[in-house]
């Protein structure tokens, strides 16, 4: 038995429907909107339609009475308009910041919200209500035919023109309908536009919140950093850095016990040794750059004695810190230190260094400064200070330095710290 497949509509027929079916959610919305500004104007008539005011004073009143209820009732309308722009065309209004204490008209936002519910959304329903009615009257003469065979035969054979001037009238109707379909997302689009800019935040606050978003999003990306850095560190410690202990222990162990071995493989233990002992030195001050354990168990007061303690050169070190400040902040206080100091053993020339850290409410301090030759650069091609200052720039902190030709140089870092 063979299944009959359904009936479909010709092919040159989906464009001329497709307008009239982008239409349905703008329609609906121009529909909602009416209805909704359609109570708002209500309100406002009350006066006139009960008390109907002849005095001067009475018709301030009645003027500003349903003014006042309406601006009290703007937060209440824009949330009943958020829900019609997000419930039937999809677009999500974010609420505007009102301020801390501030709600309702005495805000800039509820100003802005009172200005759509009073001015912009009426325009918009009177539009909306205009092209409705456009819409019905081309409907009407888009069907004239059906309308010109309900009437009695007598009236179509009396009046021979008539199909003429009804072809005329369906052409303007279909038409009329299709320019209804475009007013209507016309329409749409602007009561849109025009919500989102008077019911949602102003372009300060967006950009306000852009920044904020932004922000939050640049301290994720260094807190994983840093917590990639103390796994990697974490799995180096545990992992490579044992094994190549063991190894050397046992190539220690083989040297001691087997005293009979050939001269040949005897050098051979002896030069693998060695290596094994070079890599762990290596492979320990690697694990040091990385994120040094001492900093996650003891804090930064111990790892930066630890530097200090390694340097070629006398480090003369304070830390004065009440409380320890995030991992994040500890960790790019220490390698503003090393690198500092890397660089004075490496360019300054210099017979000793001062560094000190110390924290003042919500900044860490961090001073280190050197009696060299002065003149370090923090440009691209300086030093490495361009780097040092852009991870102090990746938690907002500040980074200056002064090095004049003669020395001395001193480098100052601020970070920020939660209170």
């Amino acid at each position: 038995m063979r299944i009959p497949t359904p009936l479909r509509r010709p092919s040159f027929i989906r464009p001329l429907l497709r307008p009239f079916r982008d239409a349905r959610r703008p329609f609906a919305l121009m529909a909602t909107g009416i209805g909704v500004q359609l109570a708002s104007c209500l309100l406002l008539a009350v006066p006139w339609l009960t008390v109907n005011p002849s005095h001067p004073l009475l018709v301030i009143a009645a003027v500003l009475a349903p003014l006042a209820v309406v601006a009290a009732a703007t937060p209440w309308l824009t949330a009943v308009q958020r829900e019609r722009f997000r419930a039937l065309v999809r677009v999500d209004i974010p609420e505007a910041r009102q301020g801390a204490g501030r709600y309702g008209i005495g805000t800039r936002a509820g100003r802005r919200q009172a200005v759509y519910h009073l001015l912009a959304g009426p325009l918009v329903a009177l539009g909306g209500a205009l092209t409705a009615l456009l819409g019905l009257v081309s409907c009407c003469a888009a069907t004239v035919y059906v309308w010109v065979w309900a009437l009695p035969t007598w009236w179509r054979l009396s009046q021979s023109g008539y199909t003429t001037q009804a072809a005329y009238l369906t052409a303007a109707g279909l038409a009329g309908l299709y320019a209804t379909a475009w007013l209507t997302g016309a329409l749409a689009r602007a009561d849109g536009r025009t919500a989102l800019r008077l019911l949602g935040p102003s372009r300060e606050e967006r950009l306000a919140r852009r920044v904020e978003d932004l922000t939050e999003r640049r301290a994720d990306v260094v807190d994983a950093a840093d917590a990639e850095r103390r796994r990697i560190e974490r799995d180096l410690h545990d992992g490579a850095q044992q094994r190549l202990v063991s190894m050397a222990v046992n190539l220690g162990l083989a040297k001691v016990t087997l005293p009979d071995l050939p001269d040949d493989a005897r050098k051979v233990i002896d030069e693998a040794h060695r290596e094994a002992k070079e890599a762990i030195a290596e492979l320990s001050s690697l694990v040091r750059g990385l994120h040094p354990a001492v900093l996650e168990d003891r804090g930064l007061d111990a790892a930066l004695s630890g530097i200090a303690a390694r340097a070629p050169l006398p480090v003369r070190l304070k830390v004065d810190l009440a409380s320890r400040p995030s991992p994040t902040i500890e960790a790019v206080a220490y390698f503003v230190v090393s690198e500092a100091l890397t660089n004075v053993v490496k360019h300054a020339q210099a017979s000793g260094a001062d560094v000190t850290v110390e924290r003042f409410g919500g900044i860490l301090l961090v001073v280190v400064s050197d009696d060299g030759v002065g003149g370090a650069d923090v440009s691209p091609g300086g030093t490495g200070l361009a780097g040092l200052a852009k991870r102090v720039a990746s938690v907002d902190g500040t980074f200056s330095i002064s090095s004049p030709p003669g020395g001395p140089t001193v480098v100052t870092v601020e970070l920020p710290c939660a209170l």
